[in-house]
């Protein structure tokens, strides 16, 4: 079964616990104290009634906090290709009115030409198994001169430095997913939108609790050659490459911002 294959990314994010296993070393060791998701929005240009829809939403935790910007849109609909994960940003964003939510696969937006002013899609193309369909349909959605913002990682993070560590116990990346990264997003974008901007987020881990790291890489269901090294094994190499009791992890974090 493929890394983009529908029913593997829908298994991958049928409830928000490994996501948020995910989200959580990022909150608790991240040196960037802006924290990636209020970086994210502070790019948001939401214009008081503009129409938005977010693809992928996730947990919605990047709207926490948020509520006026969430008034300024005239509708904004946050949708995710897994109705657990739908289930839980409503949970998360209960308090919050103006809110629509549905169901949506980026392949089949059911949405009208020129609908939206701007459309959301984070830490999610790479999932998309027909990349060039999915973002065809975010510039059909998209009114002239809308705006598509788009977070996504780089091939020079978190798991790149984890496998490193393993390299000389023959353990190689094998199943790395580069279908949508820092790297080549700008080229795929171009090739749908008239104008991409390219912005880096400047962040690392300094992990103090190795286990959390172990419990992330775990996490992910794609890296099968990672999750066969036994935790102690995980443990014992992290605790070797720490100095000073902290683990310092590189990440490689960005956004696209693509105008039709």
């Amino acid at each position: 079964m493929g890394i983009n294959d529908k029913a593997s990314v829908k298994s991958q994010y049928n409830t928000s616990e490994n996501l948020s296993t995910r989200i959580s070393i990022h909150d608790k060791y991240s040196t960037n104290k802006q924290g990636f998701g209020n970086w994210i929005t502070s790019h948001y240009e939401i214009a008081t009634g503009m129409k938005v829809l977010e693809l992928g939403c996730g947990t919605g935790s990047m709207w926490v906090g948020k509520g006026e910007l969430i008034k300024k849109c005239s509708k904004l609909i946050l949708s995710d290709f897994s109705e657990g994960m739908l289930d839980k940003t409503k949970e998360t964003l209960r308090e919050y009115e103006g809110i629509e939510y549905q169901v949506i696969d980026i392949q089949d937006i059911p949405y009208a030409d020129n609908t939206f002013d701007i459309v959301i899609g984070n830490m999610m193309l790479y999932h998309v198994p027909d990349l060039y369909k999915g973002l065809s349909e975010v510039s059909r959605v998209l009114k002239k001169n809308g705006k598509f913002y788009c977070a996504t990682y780089g091939e020079n993070g978190i798991m790149e430095y984890v496998y490193g560590l393993f390299a000389d116990r023959g353990v190689e990346a094998t199943t790395k997913n580069t279908s949508f990264t820092l790297q080549n997003g700008a080229e795929k974008l171009s090739k749908v939108f008239l104008k991409v901007i390219r912005y880096n987020y400047i962040d690392s881990l300094e992990v103090t609790n190795l286990d959390d790291l172990a419990d992330y890489v775990y996490s992910l269901t794609g890296m099968s050659e990672l999750k066969e090294i036994p935790r102690e094994t995980m443990l014992k190499v992290f605790k070797e490459n720490s100095v000073d009791g902290i683990l310092r992890v590189p990440k490689d974090y960005g956004m696209f911002v693509a105008e039709v």
